[in-house]
């Protein structure tokens, strides 16, 4: 195998971060036909395309992804030297970019994360969003999991995978109630107020599918896309909220709310959404080795 040009190398780079041939053009002071030609040769010599061109844009490929990567590492390791021979070493670091759907428990999010928070040799980047915005995302290489509570709609000839992590049940929890007076399931919510997600969480249109088989139409008093202000209004509000424990794990837990009931025949479900890589993320892999279903086997076999 030829040795790697890092002038190329360090060409492709330039382009990479501007995102476009005549900033990093200007920038090296190169003409725009000379750097283009630095970047075949670069092309040429790893045997992968590294940009497409969507419009005047230009979009790092898969192996374009990979290789920025590398050099950033590679000319981060130059500054790196620089530091440790002026006495001021600074450590290396690997990358996973993670998306997060703003409808996700973010405790579920933590207990997945864990095993890499805090590590000194990892930057750990996490994105919110809707699906749609992640999956874009997800399909420019610029994530390498998203993390949802919905599997992503795919065909046969789709590239994405959905993998099944975990399956928690649903229950409607709220403060204690007085006297210990027990939930009537579904009888009670004639009358008893509720926190419930919002109609884009698959949990909530399979509630209001059991209620209106009961004949009950609920009292509701907010309806929240978000998680994590779900669990807030839980606290601050006498109302009944739908959600799996895991949201209201701490409270729960010191007896500030109690779980009045579990829904029955109601399961939220977590997936990690991947797309099929030639190069997949090695840190992805020993997170998903982590989880119950250890799924991360599957994932990291390349095609």
């Amino acid at each position: 195998m030829r040795d790697l040009n890092y002038n190329h190398l360090r060409y492709f780079w330039a382009v990479a971060h501007e995102g476009s041939l005549t900033r990093a053009a200007a920038q090296m002071h190169l003409s725009q036909s000379a750097l283009s030609v630095q970047i075949q040769k670069l092309e040429h010599q790893i045997g992968h395309k590294l940009f497409e061109r969507l419009g005047k844009k230009l979009v790092l490929t898969e192996a374009g992804q990979i290789a920025l990567d590398y050099a950033d590492t590679v000319f981060k390791a130059g500054d790196e030297l620089m530091s440790t021979l002026r006495g001021q070493p600074i450590a290396s670091r690997q990358v996973l970019r993670v998306g997060a759907l703003t409808t996700l428990s973010r405790n579920f999010q933590i207990e997945f994360l864990r095993p890499l928070v805090g590590r000194a040799d990892v930057d750990l980047i996490v994105r919110s969003g809707n699906m749609r915005d992640l999956l874009t995302q997800l399909e420019a290489h610029a994530l390498d999991v998203i993390l949802a509570n919905s599997a992503a709609p795919r065909d046969a000839h789709s590239p994405l995978r959905n993998h099944l992590l975990n399956e928690q049940p649903v229950s409607l929890v709220g403060h204690p109630r007085p006297g210990g007076r027990k939930f009537r399931f579904p009888d009670d919510l004639h009358t008893e107020p509720v926190l419930l997600p919002s109609l884009d969480s698959e949990i909530r249109v399979s509630f209001d599918r059991l209620l209106d088989l009961a004949g009950i139409r609920p009292v509701i008093l907010a309806e929240v896309d978000d998680m994590a202000m779900l669990r807030l209004l839980a606290r601050e509000r006498d109302a009944l909220t739908l959600v799996p424990p895991i949201v209201v794990r701490d409270e729960l837990a010191a007896g500030v709310l109690v779980e009045h009931c579990r829904v029955p025949d109601l399961t939220e479900t977590f997936y990690a959404i991947v797309q099929k890589r030639r190069f997949p993320n090695p840190l992805l892999g020993q997170l998903l080795l982590e989880q119950p279903n250890a799924v991360g086997s599957a994932l990291m076999r390349r095609p």
